[in-house]
């Protein structure tokens, strides 16, 4: 039991009754979790995390924290849909919209082959001419040229849009894409979950009973799928707890998720800055905390470096998340709303960033099977968690 975990439970310490549940492997409630949320008490937050990492993690590996060689690819730009908070798809910058050949995608996926990746993350608009069909013949044409590489392809809010746009179940599209070459699927698209927040942000698509469903579906046809949860939105701390949970009763349900993704909203190039507030720093480290805690089914919570950017990432691995993405190529989506971190990390650099934070770099596939475990000693840090968070406040 780490010092500030002893001292918690065994005092009047005000997150001492929750510190008891995490600490006897008790699952806490939705109250707990909103009291965590209130709470200023940052390193006893982040400790809870990364206790409840560590035992999450299993003997042996509690140090791990997972990468992938891996790049994006977003073979369209054109999206039906214009949710507010997206720069992505402006309906303003329509334009500069492009459409990809399944020739153009092989190409660009060749590229990332040459340099050593094993997984694709393919995700892309909602686009009439991207029909079922051209995702079928990009998935066997990788198939065929690239069968090495893995493909994590399409949210739920793309197979409910090409559910309705070839008037198909939810299921006949996972099947076809299934026998087709797709090997798992990224957790995109959730937002948050929250109606009144949804219509705010003119989001139409894909509430969360459809989402459940479709990744409730993908499960039972056996593919791994992760899940995502968008801040910065104008959401509230209750907001946020409730989505984790029905994710969380969707876990229970039917297993399939691996990971799960704090995110945060960026806004150049939207109209929503002056009705909302950019998270805190402290605030989405609560996000990695609070997830690892109350998502007691999910074997990992994932620091998205290309979101929080590379500092921030590595504190968040000393709250709980045990995942820093992958090396990643050039990612589109982020960085058209102002993302500032650097377009894609060296595999070498990935296992800097991850040891010399404290922990062992491990390299994984996209369903968790170790392919490496860095020779690096991790380094061992002496500076307490108040200095670091000092640092980034």
């Amino acid at each position: 039991m780490s010092a500030v975990i002893e001292k918690a439970v065994s005092s009047d310490h005000p997150l001492g009754d929750i510190a008891e549940k995490v600490y006897n492997g008790t699952r806490i409630s939705r109250e707990d979790a909103i009291r965590l949320y209130q709470s200023d008490d940052l390193p006893a937050i982040g400790a809870l995390g990364e206790f409840a990492r560590r035992r999450k993690a299993g003997p042996g590996k509690e140090k791990y924290v997972y990468y992938i060689h891996n790049m994006h690819l977003n073979p369209t730009n054109f999206c039906v849909e214009t949710c507010r908070f997206c720069s992505y798809a402006n309906p303003s910058e329509r334009s500069k919209a492009y459409t990809w050949t399944v020739d153009k995608v092989i190409e660009e996926a060749r590229k990332g082959s040459d340099l050593g990746i094993n997984e694709i993350h393919m995700v892309g608009g909602l686009n009439p001419a991207c029909n079922l069909a051209y995702y079928e013949e990009i998935l066997r044409t990788m198939r065929a040229k690239l069968p090495h590489i893995h493909m994590k392809a399409f949210t739920a809010v793309e197979i409910e849009y090409l559910a309705n746009l070839e008037g198909m179940t939810y299921e006949e599209v996972l099947k076809c894409l299934i026998e087709a070459g797709l090997g798992s699927m990224p957790g995109g698209g959730a937002e948050i979950f929250d109606e009144e927040v949804r219509e705010r942000m003119a989001v139409k698509k894909t509430p969360a009973p459809i989402y459940l469903e479709i990744h409730g579906i993908a499960h039972k046809l056996g593919l791994k799928t992760n899940a995502t949860m968008l801040t910065g939105i104008s959401e509230t701390r209750e907001n946020k707890v409730d989505h984790m949970l029905l994710l969380r009763e969707q876990q229970d349900k039917t297993g399939g998720f691996q990971c799960f993704i704090p995110l945060k909203c960026y806004y150049e190039g939207t109209n929503i800055q002056s009705e909302v507030v950019e998270p805190s720093a402290s605030e989405l480290l609560k996000d990695v905390a609070i997830s690892r805690i109350l998502m007691d089914n999910f074997p990992h919570i994932k620091a998205y470096w290309i979101q929080l950017g590379v500092e921030l990432a590595q504190l968040a691995l000393s709250f709980g998340a045990d995942d820093m993405d992958g090396t990643i190529g050039e990612e589109k989506i982020t960085h058209a709303a102002g993302a500032k971190s650097p377009l894609q990390l060296a595999k070498d650099k990935m296992e800097q960033l991850i040891t010399s934070a404290g922990y062992q770099a491990v390299e994984r596939d996209t369903i968790y099977n170790i392919r490496q475990v860095s020779a690096v000693t991790p380094v061992e840090l002496h500076e307490p968690i108040s200095t670091r968070l000092a640092s980034i406040s």
